[in-house]
């Protein structure tokens, strides 16, 4: 019996073994059994072929994002998704717009909420047909492959050149935009060399301006200049050409729609507003010498004071920037303390009037501003992708052996004598540019190209000059904020 049980045994055990492998075969073949097994170690099992497609695909990301004209990066991004939330999409009135400029920009914010932002769109980009895919910092690619064009090159980096072809309107006929004190074609003077040099940057060509092209560009646009007279230079030089100096029957004057009209006693309106209806193209400028909020401090007395609110953007601006789709800042010489005197304008911050000794400083109150304004701005871009923003840097003054008031001049009538390149890549505005920088707020740089042209000016031959003083600030039209319209041109 004991003998008789051995093979049995040993056959069960055989067996047994055989099914043990089958089932432990089955086990490490079958999908279904192997979704049992833990998920983290495939999870986190990435091939260094997953790691090289990984990397390509940031260096691709961060190379768009650095050859973006608009300078935005992807912690400015996040900064300015996160700034919608903090900043009221109503229009901001005089009251209401207290304390809604100089907030940080150092916030955080997920991922999904920059996807969530960059599917939304504003007003104007929901009347296309087709909407324009948005990156992943809510701005249209478009815009992004129409900047990428300009990639490495440095408008203000060039020198001037002779051009017979110039200048692109003429003094004489452009009536209905141009300023008769600025048009110096209509005074005495008798040199117009200046008129026929143009700007050459020297990393790239700046495309040729026509009228048909810059509508075309901006049809269902509106472009809004403001700043001081000097931004009125750049606003009728548009005009003129736009038009080709030409009267133009069919151009609207809008400007009643921003409330530029011309009030009871005053000698002209705040600003200007026209509209060409073929392209629906609208250009307006608002006169804004300060580029800071003025409120009457005793609105019931006519001889009251105007609180300067350094840190709050004009009203004008912030009510009609969701209407704009390019804006052009400008500010720098009203900053004297005779003009604030003049204009009786007491220094505010935060509403109430200013104590701090370095702000009251010309410079330090003007650099609050400046900062403040285009912080304000970059604040309120993620609300409105399509809209791009510009500060222009100063235009500079020649006054030589004086200033405008002490016998200052600017008789030279020689172009270029005193240099035709500018060969630095650094702007000559070193505080507009630090203004300007980590923001989607860009710099239209026309400082140093300026600083070569002092011929340029209007000097002696200005209506207004009386006798023994000159504008050496005011430049000649047709001249050079014809070329920061084209360098503007070249950027949009």
């Amino acid at each position: 019996m004991k003998g008789g049980l051995k093979v049995p045994l040993i056959s069960l055990i055989l067996i047994g073994f055989v099914c043990a492998s089958i089932i432990i075969l089955a086990y490490v073949k079958s999908p279904f059994l192997s979704y049992w097994t833990s998920s983290q170690d495939r999870v986190f099992q990435i091939s260094p072929a997953d790691y090289k497609v990984k990397d390509e695909e940031v260096l691709k990301e961060r190379n768009r994002s650095g050859q973006s004209e608009e300078n935005v990066n992807f912690e400015s991004a996040i900064s300015h998704s996160s700034m919608k939330d903090k900043v009221t999409e109503e229009p901001i009135t005089n009251t209401e717009i207290e304390g809604s400029v100089g907030i940080p920009l150092n916030f955080t914010q997920k991922g999904g909420d920059l996807k969530a932002l960059g599917e939304k769109n504003s007003s104007r980009e929901q009347e296309n047909e087709v909407a324009a895919p948005l990156d992943s910092a809510g701005v249209a690619i478009e815009n992004m492959t129409s900047d990428s064009k300009d990639h490495g090159c440095n408008y203000a980096k060039g020198r001037w050149v002779t051009d017979d072809s110039r200048p692109l309107y003429s003094g004489f006929r452009c009536k209905r935009w141009l300023s008769a004190m600025w048009a110096c074609r209509l005074t005495q003077r008798t040199d117009f060399e200046y008129e026929k040099l143009r700007w050459r940057p020297r990393d790239c060509e700046i495309e040729e301006f026509t009228g048909v092209k810059f509508l075309k560009r901006m049809e269902n646009k509106t472009l809004a200049f403001i700043g001081d007279s000097l931004g009125r230079q750049q606003f009728q030089s548009l005009m003129c050409m736009i038009t080709g100096g030409e009267d133009r029957p069919d151009v609207l004057d809008v400007g009643r729609e921003y409330g530029l009209v011309k009030a009871r006693h005053a000698v002209r309106p705040d600003g200007w507003a026209y509209r060409f209806p073929r392209t629906q193209t609208t250009i307006l400028y608002y006169w804004s010498a300060s580029l800071c909020n003025l409120t009457p401090i005793n609105a019931s007395n006519p001889l009251t004071d105007y609180a300067m609110h350094l840190d709050r953007p004009p009203a004008f601006l912030s009510r009609f920037l969701p209407r704009f789709d390019v804006l052009v800042l400008n500010t720098g010489h009203h900053w004297n303390r005779g003009k604030l005197n003049a204009n009786r304008w007491v220094m505010y911050v935060d509403g109430v009037p200013n104590t701090n000794r370095k702000i009251a400083d010309i410079n330090g109150a003007k650099n609050l501003t400046i900062h403040s304004i285009i912080k304000w701005v970059d604040s309120q871009l993620p609300k409105y992708p399509g809209l791009k923003a510009f500060y222009r840097s100063i235009s500079p003054r020649h006054f030589f052996n004086g200033d405008w008031n002490t016998g200052g001049t600017c008789d030279n009538t020689t172009p270029l004598s005193g240099g035709k390149e500018v060969v630095q890549d650094e702007s000559s505005d070193a505080g507009a540019a630090a203004a300007v920088k980590g923001t989607a707020v860009k710099l239209l740089d026309i400082t140093a190209l300026s600083q070569l042209r002092d011929e340029g000016h209007i000097s002696r031959y200005s209506i207004r000059s009386t006798p023994g003083m000159q504008d050496c600030l005011h430049w000649c039209l047709p001249g050079v904020p014809d070329t920061w319209n084209e360098v503007l041109f070249a950027q949009l």
